[in-house]
């Protein structure tokens, strides 16, 4: 049985004309929202620290995040598409808005961040899915380097702003401001009519797709090895956010605004390190990269040794640098699968729903560390041991399953 495609039955608008203006909106409106979230994220944490908040609720920030995520992840394609992925990603922006002016207020932090998320939830699928309404195929890989450059522009940024405005008064007001830029960026981009009003009419029925799209991957062995590698990688990422912050403080003896800028050296490093998985790992050969994650695991054990934090930032370059490789040709094989399957929206919200629950699964045990106040080196230790174990497994485990792309099983139904 075929993987139900509602939007299949919505002819596809006639070939669009390229538009500059409207792919430069879309990439500044991109580059301003994640700046927000990234600046957004390094504030909060210093908020509560001037709050004297307990340890766990550090982690705690990220948790409601991807919770939104789960929350919403049967339903954000459809949200993109019942309205127009402009107006879409304007009210996105403002959501996140909201979420930071709840921070200004002193409203319960987590709860503030759990609303930015919801934000981010619904502008993820509205970013992708209006490339193809405004440009031509031909455009779409040029304009989808420009979107993901942004992203990566947005975070080295972001870590600089939020470390820039930790502890300063007027941090959150200068972060709405951000998050408002970035929804008139919205304002630029051409008005396209919704693809399907009555999307979200049937809940129950994006419910059921969403189980069955979720069934199909992982019962397909290429798209199975690709969504545990992505999944233990963002779970890992979203914890060693943490960890770096508190190995720099209590190891390297940083404070929070330069404990943080330590993750730019991770965001170089994957810059660097996607640029070469093109050359070295293309699609036939992307389970070749699988041992990568053996190395990260054991590089990030060998953290706990350094002391110095110029060693520190290179051996987070190297961090980086692993990751990318690693990442991009596992993303690469999860999308050619999921083609092979449904429609690229139901790809991309499973890979969101497994990414964030196996985060919110990794920051709930480390948030019970803090809570039992296990000390870093040992957590930093057993994270990477972890890693190492983990990547090996799934290693084996694709040796052990065929080679790259076998047949597909028989499907019932």
């Amino acid at each position: 049985m075929t993987a139900p495609v509602p939007a299949a039955a919505h002819p596809q608008p006639q070939q669009p004309r390229p538009s500059r203006r409207a792919l430069h909106a879309v990439v500044a409106a991109q580059f301003f929202s994640s700046l927000g979230d990234n600046a957004l994220l390094i504030v909060a944490i210093g908020l509560l620290m001037q709050r004297h908040a307990p340890g766990w609720m550090t982690p705690a920030l990220r948790v409601c995040f991807y919770l939104s995520y789960v929350l919403l992840a049967a339903f954000a394609g459809a949200v993109a598409d019942a309205a127009p992925k402009g107006r879409v990603l304007m009210v996105s922006n403002l959501v996140k808005l909201g979420g930071c002016a709840l921070l200004a207020w002193h409203v319960q932090p987590l709860l503030a961040y759990a609303l930015v998320g919801l934000g981010a939830a619904a502008y993820s699928p509205a970013k992708y899915g209006i490339l193809p309404e405004l440009l031509p195929q031909s455009e779409l890989v040029r304009a989808n380097g420009w979107v993901e450059a942004s992203t990566v522009a947005s975070i080295l940024f972001g870590v600089a702003l939020g470390s820039t405005l930790v502890d300063k008064g007027h941090a959150l007001p200068a972060i709405g401001a951000v998050y408002l830029l970035a929804a008139a960026c919205t304002l630029a981009i051409p008005h396209s009519p919704a693809r399907n009003r009555a999307a979200l009419a049937h809940p129950g029925a994006l419910l059921r797709d969403f189980r069955h799209a979720l069934g199909l991957l992982w019962s397909d062995a290429d798209a199975r090895i690709s969504l545990a590698v992505t999944s233990l990688f963002w779970a890992a990422s979203a914890t060693l956010q943490f960890l770096v912050l508190r190995w720099g403080a209590e190891q390297l003896g940083l404070t929070l605004a330069h404990g943080a800028l330590l993750q730019i050296a991770v965001a170089v490093g994957m810059v660097g390190g996607a640029m070469g998985a093109a050359r070295w790992f293309p699609l036939e050969r992307a389970r070749r990269a699988l041992p990568l994650g053996v190395a990260l695991g054991a590089v990030v054990m060998g953290m706990t040794l350094v002391t110095r934090p110029t060693v520190a930032a290179a051996m987070l370059v190297v961090v980086g640098a692993l990751a990318g490789l690693l990442l991009v040709p596992m993303n690469a094989l999860l999308q050619s699968r999921g083609l092979r399957h449904m429609h690229p929206g139901q790809s991309i919200a499973v890979q969101n729903a497994n990414e964030s629950l196996a985060s919110l699964a990794m920051l709930g045990v480390y948030g019970t560390l803090i809570w039992l106040d296990a000390p870093l080196l040992p957590t930093l230790a057993g994270f990477g041991a972890f890693l190492v174990l983990a990547m090996g497994g799934i290693f084996v485990w694709s040796r052990r399953i065929g080679p790259a792309h076998a047949p597909l099983a028989a499907q019932k139904g």
